[in-house]
């Protein structure tokens, strides 16, 4: 069965959570390297997840992106 989109976010957002870097969340998410990045984009432009440089890239979830992720665990309770 495809995952939905809605569903790969929130997995996003989750690993995102405590802070990661792409190789993290391409392997906890079950992605691809060449998936992740329009996904990535989508939430950095949405204000979902920030980027910071401590040495290397680690995405983070805003306050914002928790929020979203409470909601959609919520929906993906009463459907699943």
């Amino acid at each position: 069965m495809k995952r939905s989109k809605d569903l790969i976010i929130s997995q996003i957002l989750l690993v995102c959570a405590k802070g990661a870097n792409k190789t993290k969340i391409v392997y906890q998410a079950n992605l691809n390297f060449r998936t992740v990045d329009p996904y990535l984009k989508l939430l950095m432009e949405s204000g979902l997840i920030n980027a910071k440089r401590e040495p290397n890239l680690i995405y983070q979830t805003t306050e914002k992106g928790e929020e979203l992720l409470g909601s959609l665990k919520a929906i993906q309770r009463e459907i699943y």
